[in-house]
């Protein structure tokens, strides 16, 4: 063990397994009722010409699986930042993530993706957020803000819960459009990476 870490409590890593697993059954509860938020959320995506994602630090690589899902559902799908991702117009849509929704390089992009037409549907913990304002769609992320150290929403470290709520709801999104599409798993295989 590393000779600066020095453990205050017994808590077992099972326990704050139990621990993460009931405040994000608590936080999907919540979801669950944003049952009509949730299905514009899924109309957009799926009636994009183009999904873009774009989120920083663990949210951005949160929406980076979403954006992987996403593929291999068969939309066109990009990661903004990458390489080879071209511009967004309109008919696309800016899929963001930002706990507080005022992450500066998120504002400017959904700024920008408003100016040009496309669709901006925000994940935030923070509804009345800039960020939730840009937005034609916004969910909140029922969560801690990464700021918040109280342990009233969350016992967890800075965003985890709003992180951790992103890639289920990321799953969520893609498993309901793939049961809606019709088409089976052996269907969506041939989009599955094959350059590992």
């Amino acid at each position: 063990m590393n000779a600066n870490i020095t453990l205050t409590t017994h808590t077992t890593v099972g326990s704050a397994l139990q621990e993460i697993t009931s405040e994000l059954a608590r936080s999907s509860d919540t979801l669950t009722l944003a049952g009509r938020t949730l299905e514009d959320l899924a109309a957009v995506v799926s009636g994009a010409e183009r999904v873009f994602v774009l989120g920083s630090g663990r949210s951005g690589l949160a929406l980076k699986m979403t954006a992987m899902r996403l593929m291999h559902l068969g939309l066109t799908t990009h990661v903004v930042g990458e390489i080879t991702t071209p511009a967004i117009r309109a008919g696309d849509v800016l899929l963001v993530a930002s706990g507080s929704g005022t992450t500066a390089g998120i504002l400017q992009a959904a700024e920008k993706a408003r100016s040009v037409g496309a669709t901006v549907a925000a994940l935030t913990a923070t509804p009345e957020s800039p960020l939730a304002q840009l937005a034609q769609v916004t969910v909140e992320v029922p969560a801690a803000a990464k700021l918040d150290r109280s342990g009233s929403i969350s016992a967890q470290y800075a965003g985890s819960l709003f992180e951790q709520g992103l890639v289920v709801l990321g799953d969520a999104l893609f498993h309901a459009l793939w049961q809606r599409s019709g088409l089976t798993g052996d269907d969506l295989w041939p989009r599955h990476a094959n350059l590992e």
